[in-house]
């Protein structure tokens, strides 16, 4: 307004030339006498060099009075009342073109009512298309859009019939048709695959890569652009792009700032510098330029398919597909996304041993936030941030961007960390997205340790992770140590469980010997038992089947036994000559001295009588009239 400068680059360059102080850069362009020294007003005397062609000759014929260096301007209040500032619009429609040149303080509607007399179409049948600063309607005020001199805007007529032209009707179908953009980003070898409407200008083109890259569209070095493509406001359908793909490459300028002029002598066929008619500026926003329209063409370029599936049954189905969808977009050097249920990803984070538990990080994605590309491409990509990330924090992700999938996130969110923290989620806004939540595991909750939003630094969300390890860490060693002890307490205790198991089986080892001993003697006793009954049984028997003994004056042959035990003692019995041997073994026998188990051993000669015929009689074997044997056990 004061100087009538236009060109955002050259504007630039004289304020980067005079420090960026607004003041010096004004006296700088404006022949001057006095510079602008208005008390009044607020604004002091600036003395030193200025730009222009006038400073050398002010310079020059400076003396102690300022008087000779300067002349008098006009007071900042009369500056600021300046002649309406004209702007020039070329309106594009079907085959034909229409110059229109409106005060820039007219309307939206003031140009669709020209255009209603050149085209005959009624106004509220157009949409008026190619603006630089989002949607506009009728009642908009152009000054407030803060347009160049120069701009290019079309026409479109969906309520209307197409007219039989072939080349109107292929206009409006290039229109409607999507390119994919492969764009190189040249000093980090990266390639981008960016999907734009043909009604996409070549301006929101450049922001968007700014947007990817950080490289402000004015300092922006294209490449492959074709020879039709000499203006940035031009759409895509009308540049003269290879469709449906078509790469480009771009990089920094090497230097920072260049003039409209330097900018167009660069340009050739295939290499075209973005120059600057004063809406590519990085700070747009000072000049009206919405952050939404700005960003809001990349996203949707970005986004070919939903993130997610919404009302997706199975958690580890939609984290497979989120997966795979954050991998197409921004590369596979990302987080390396936990596939479950969040109760799993608490289980793996937070209920193993001490040393091997982990933080949650919950990463919530939002497709319509303006950060999301940004976060995700040069924050949460970063090769820093993976590494950090894979090494410390188990990481599970969710899809914001559908409100089914939203208020399934609140719920689990309430169950798990409380109404506190689902409310907090609950109120951010979409541009506030993504968020970042690191969750620290405790004994009998969950606890939200930090919530970090998109409108980060790499270096600053390195520091909050830093900063939440800290804290786990610290609550680690506790948990670590109350482990140990606790194992501990838990293996004297089984050592003393142990030890009185194996005392009891001792015990009940040596009461069943003692019983089993018992029961061995008591069988042993039995059989003992049962073996002298049989054998008193025998003995009886036999005493009873003894003949009776002869008598002294008895008539018949009569032979005398007597009989030595091994213990020494001695009885006598008188047997008929005549009987059998068998009948002294019996009476042996009966005596206790079974001839099974005893021998019967005469005197002279020595002699095992056992070893006779037993049914030999007395006198047959000599033992008559009487006769003194022994009894010797058998070996």
């Amino acid at each position: 307004a004061c100087t009538g400068i236009e060109n955002i680059d050259e504007a630039i360059t004289l304020l980067e030339q005079n420090n960026w102080d607004l003041v010096a850069a004004i006296n700088g362009v404006i022949p001057q006498e006095n510079g602008i020294l208005q008390s009044e007003y607020g604004v002091e005397t600036l003395h030193g060099p200025a730009y222009g062609p006038a400073s050398h000759s002010a310079a020059a014929s400076s003396a102690p009075s300022s008087s000779s260096a300067f002349r008098h301007v006009v007071p900042s209040r009369q500056i600021v009342e300046r002649q309406p500032r004209m702007l020039d619009f070329r309106v594009e429609y079907r085959d034909r073109n229409v110059d229109v040149v409106l005060e820039d303080s007219s309307t939206v509607g003031d140009i669709k009512h020209i255009l209603e007399n050149e085209l005959q179409i009624p106004a509220s049948k157009m949409l008026l298309k190619g603006w630089k600063t989002g949607d506009v309607d009728d009642s908009t005020v152009l000054k407030s859009l803060h347009l160049p001199k120069n701009n290019s805007l079309y026409v479109l007529t969906p309520d209307l019939p197409p007219p039989s032209s072939s080349h109107s009707g292929a206009l409006q179908e290039s229109l409607n048709q999507n390119f994919m953009l492969i764009v190189t980003h040249r000093e980090v070898q990266r390639e981008y695959n960016l999907n734009f409407s043909g009604s996409s200008t070549i301006q929101e083109v450049k922001r968007n890569v700014y947007d990817l890259t950080s490289i402000p569209v004015r300092h922006q070095l294209w490449e492959g652009w074709p020879s039709s493509a000499t203006d940035d406001s031009m759409t895509l359908a009308m540049s003269g792009l290879t469709f449906p793909c078509h790469r480009l490459t771009v990089g920094r300028r090497s230097s920072p700032v260049q003039t409209r002029e330097q900018s167009e002598e660069q340009c050739t066929d295939v290499h075209m510098v973005s120059d600057s008619d004063g809406d590519d500026f990085e700070d747009a926003t000072e000049f009206g330029v919405d952050d939404g329209e700005m960003f809001g063409v990349a996203s949707s370029a970005l986004r070919k398919s939903p993130m997610m599936p919404e009302n997706a049954e199975n958690e580890g189905d939609a984290l497979l597909q989120f997966t795979a969808e954050f991998s197409s977009r921004y590369g596979d050097c990302h987080p390396v996304y936990f596939i479950g249920s969040l109760e799993a990803a608490f289980q793996e984070a937070f209920y193993g041993k001490a040393r091997d538990r982990k933080l949650l990080a919950i990463y919530l994605h939002h497709d319509e936030s303006v950060l999301t590309n940004v976060f995700c491409s040069q924050m949460l990509c970063a090769e820093s941030i993976v590494s950090y990330l894979s090494q410390n924090f188990i990481t599970w992700a969710w899809d914001m961007t559908k409100e089914a999938n939203r208020a399934r996130f609140l719920t689990m969110c309430t169950r798990h960390f409380g109404s506190v923290v689902a409310q907090t989620i609950r109120t951010q806004k979409t541009d506030q997205f993504p968020l970042f939540l690191i969750i620290m595991g405790k004994r009998s909750s969950n606890e939200v340790l930090n919530v970090i939003q998109g409108n980060t630094t790499v270096d600053e969300l390195m520091m909050r992770l830093m900063a939440a390890m800290e804290i786990f860490s610290a609550q680690q060693q506790e948990d670590i140590k109350d482990e140990d002890e606790r194992e501990a307490r838990e293996n004297v205790k089984r050592e003393q469980d142990e030890a009185y198991r194996i005392s009891l089986e001792a015990d009940r080892a040596k009461r069943e010997a003692q019983e089993r001993e018992m029961a061995e003697q008591f069988r042993l006793e039995q059989i003992r038992k049962e073996q002298e009954e049989e054998r008193e049984a025998i003995r009886l028997s036999l005493e009873q089947s003894l003949p009776p003994e002869p008598k002294e004056e008895s008539t018949e042959s009569v032979s005398k036994l007597r009989i030595r035990t091994p213990s020494g003692e001695f009885f006598e019995r008188r047997f008929l000559a005549s009987s059998k041997l068998q009948v002294v073994f019996d009476f042996v026998a009966s005596k206790g001295y079974p001839w099974e188990e005893y021998k019967l051993l005469g005197t002279f000669p020595r002699r095992d009588v056992t070893q006779l015929d037993p049914n030999k009689s007395l006198l047959e074997v000599k033992l008559y009239p009487q006769e003194t044997l022994f009894l010797e056990a058998k070996e």
